[in-house]
């Protein structure tokens, strides 16, 4: 079930922005990966973006949330490359 954040429109110089709780900001990593507006003919849908450049290890654990299959790299072993 979704969760329904109250927010109110902030003047910032001749724009208005939305002000988002630090919590909310930590939580979905925001700082860093930044966010991505949806249009939608609902409405709008924020999202967390992606960072520029991701650690090895975050990397590895969008690849496991992926649920990304390498079952055939193991076939890799018998191409020989590995006498070389």
């Amino acid at each position: 079930m979704a969760t329904t954040l109250p927010l109110k429109l902030t003047r910032i110089g001749n724009s208005r922005g939305v002000r988002l709780p630090a919590g909310e900001i930590r939580r979905l990593n925001l700082a860093r990966a930044g966010i991505v507006a949806e249009i939608r003919p609902d409405g709008l849908f924020l999202r967390p973006g992606r960072s520029a450049k991701l650690s090895w290890g975050e990397t590895a654990q969008d690849m496991v949330a992926a649920h990304e299959d390498w079952s055939d790299l193991t076939a890799a072993s018998a191409d020989g490359l590995d006498t070389i």
